[in-house]
Parts: C-alpha cells; structure tokens; sequence
C-alpha cells in the first residue's frame, strides 16, 4: 500500500482523507480473475433476467468492484464514494417502498377483489411509484449530506467491495452518534414503516384465504404470495444484519457476505422465485429433481 493513499490533504468541511482504498473481497492476486468472471456471470444473469426491475444496488456496485479487479487499482475518490453510497441507498429505498406496494398490490386483490380495478388503476400506481422515488431520494440525499459532514483524517482503508455508511462511520475521526441516530430514524422510517404495513396487509390476506372452503382455491392464493414474500424476507433480513450492527469493526467480514447476499444474490434469484408460480417451470423443475422426462 503507497505511502501517498494515507497523506492528509487539505479539503472541503475539515476532511484531510480525499480517497479511499476498497479492499474488495479477496486479497489473493490469483484469486481475482474467477472472482471477476463469477460476479460478471452473477450481473449478467441478474440484468438478463430482471431486464429493467430490481438491477438498480447491483449496477451501483458490482461494475466498479469488476472494473478494480481490471485495473489492480483499489482507491475510490472520496466524491466518487459519496455518489456510490447516495444511489445505492436511493434505488435500495425504492425498492422498499415498491416491495410494500406489491404487497397491498396483494391484499387489494385477495381481500378488496371488486374494487381492485379502482384501487389500484394506472394513474394510482403512477402515484405510488412517484411518491417511492421521491422518498427514496430524501432519504438518501439526507444521509449522504450527513456523511460529507464529518471528518475522515485516516486511516482509509474500507474492508467491503462498495462505500457505505457502517464502513464510513468506522473510518470518521469526528463523533458520528448524530449520524447514526439519523440513520436508526430514517430506518425506522424507510422500513419499519413498510415492514408494518406489509405484515398487515398479509394478515389480512391470510385471514380471506382461510376463509375459501376449496382447499386449490387456498393453495392458489397463497402461491401467489409466497415468492413476494420470500423476496421481502431476504431483501429486510440482509438489511437489518447490516445496518443494526453498527460499530462493530469484526463484522466487517461477515458484512462482506451480507453485501453479496443483498447486492447480488438476492436480484439473481428474484426471476427465479418469481417464476417458480409458474405451473410450467414447476412442472420442468419436478421433472429435473425426479429424473423424468417430458414426452409429447
């Protein structure tokens, strides 16, 4: 590591560090090129099967991670940093708010099936998607404002593969209680808030489908929610890991996992969870596990 990636120079609001050094995943030079080729496969598979949904935290972090392993260059310009950290948390609440409104997307047309096409009609989904965006970007926009608020004077190293605000914390030299006080309110905010309302809005869905006496009518409904919540378990369950377990500078390994989880491993599987309600691919994959074949 260059002695000049640790000299403090002078900039903007007290902060002396003016990049950083990603550590990325592995430290072993060999290792790299498989690395390289198994998350440029992960990000093509995940952009071809999502195609224009859910490929937002991914392509904010996984090209630049793809693009270090090239070039053997490791530093991450300090604005550069800040830019990661605010889209990654703008499409990542995006996606909160649109996981909470497939699921009142669910109750409206389980519970409220005569008044769906009303409910949920093109001008209120415009409205639902806007209000997400809009959200979103408050949220992120405040936290990467906080963040560029404190001092950073060394060291710089970051053991993750992206910039974001547990990492930055560790690395400020100026007290960041009020940072993480914003970041445990937002939170509460961008997902408590959607985690409640999903959790209702599933209660009241298993309340009507208990009431269908036709046990295939039962197991219908429920598909139709099960892959929504298998994804919403993943995507808040790598969340809270990360974000609730602040200032503890032996995680930062385990977050490393948690990040390839959430980041990548979560958008690859979503197509496939999805379409497993499909009788089709049900069918294909009981035919692969049991060794039959289809016949004409």
């Amino acid at each position: 590591m260059s002695e000049e990636l640790m000299e403090p120079a002078s900039g903007v609001n007290g902060t002396t560090v003016t990049e950083f050094i990603l550590l990325g995943l592995v430290e072993t030079p060999g290792l790299r090129p498989a690395v390289f080729v198994l998350f440029l496969l992960a990000y093509l598979v995940t952009v071809g099967g999502n195609l224009m949904l859910d490929i937002g935290c991914i392509t904010v972090t996984v090209p630049s991670m793809l693009g270090r392993l090239l070039s053997h260059k490791r530093t991450v310009p300090y604005a550069a940093c800040l830019s990661q950290l605010f889209f990654f948390h703008q499409l990542a609440g995006v996606d909160c708010f649109l996981l909470t409104a497939m699921a009142y997307d669910r109750f409206l047309a389980i519970c409220r099936p005569l008044t769906y096409s009303t409910r949920m009609s093109p001008t209120v989904q415009r409205i639902l998607v806007a209000v997400s965006w809009a959200c979103a970007f408050s949220n992120a926009l405040t936290h990467t404002i906080a963040i560029s608020t404190l001092n950073f004077c060394g060291p710089s190293v970051i053991n993750h593969f992206y910039c974001d605000l547990p990492q930055l914390f560790q690395l400020s030299c100026s007290s960041t209680q009020l940072n993480e006080l914003l970041l445990f309110g937002l939170g509460v905010l961008m997902a408590g808030a959607p985690v409640i309302l999903i959790v209702t809005s599933y209660i009241h869905v298993a309340a009507a489908v208990l009431r269908i006496r036709s046990a295939e009518g039962r197991k219908k409904a429920f598909s139709t929610c099960g892959s929504h919540l298998t994804v919403v378990g993943i995507f808040y369950g790598t969340g809270v890991f990360s974000y609730m377990r602040l200032g503890s500078v032996e995680a930062s390994d385990k977050d490393k996992g948690v990040g390839i989880l959430n980041t990548i491993i979560s958008p690859m599987l979503n197509p496939l969870i999805y379409s497993l309600r499909n009788p089709d691919v049900q069918g294909a994959l009981r035919r692969v596990l049991t060794g039959k074949r289809a016949f004409a």
